[in-house]
């Protein structure tokens, strides 16, 4: 099973695009809607949503893979859920560039307070992060700086920040997936 979170954008049809590339992988793809406006709900929702759906499945080694803004969530949701996670150009620090678009910026300050302290190092090895070089949302040399002591990075030369088309990184994805479940 594939859990796939959206970024900020959720009527992106880039996203149906993913969800149906990610079916290459396994045929189970779950496309969970969340707000984007609202963090604290965000993330109690996301929560209570991932759990349910890694409850009723047989698969053994779940993911969670999200774009953006989704692979904020797909990090901290897959940490606490015990699942890996793959992160696509993840908006690593919505606190500071959400401002003006979403309600209470600041309770992703709150969220990365309350959250496990030094949950990166902790969670090493469990995450996948692929950036584009040609991301016009995000500067990904500095979510490399920030991830690469954690995380494997690999790089895109071609997608941009929505990253439509993941075929190039399919393989590395399922080779990643087949590692199984968290210790």
């Amino acid at each position: 099973m594939i859990i796939y979170l959206h970024g900020f954008d959720a009527t992106s049809p880039g996203n149906h695009e993913k969800v149906m590339q990610l079916k290459f992988i396994d045929d189970d793809v779950r496309f969970v809607h969340y707000s984007t406006i609202h963090p604290r709900m965000d993330m109690s929702h996301l929560l209570k949503e991932v759990h349910k759906h890694i409850q009723h499945c047989e698969d053994e080694s779940p993911l969670i893979c999200g774009v953006g803004l989704g692979g904020y969530w797909s990090e901290r949701i897959g940490f606490l859920c015990g699942i890996r996670q793959v992160l696509l150009n993840p908006n690593l620090h919505p606190e500071d560039n959400m401002v003006g678009k979403i309600e209470w910026p600041e309770e992703y300050t709150d969220i990365g307070s309350k959250c496990v302290s030094d949950f990166r190092n902790k969670n090493s090895g469990n995450c996948l992060c692929i950036l584009s070089t040609g991301d016009e949302v995000l500067d990904n040399s500095k979510s490399e700086t920030e991830l690469k002591e954690y995380y494997e990075i690999v790089w895109d030369e071609k997608q941009k920040h929505k990253f439509r088309d993941i075929s190039h990184h399919l393989q590395t994805i399922k080779k990643f997936k087949a590692q199984g479940s968290l210790a």
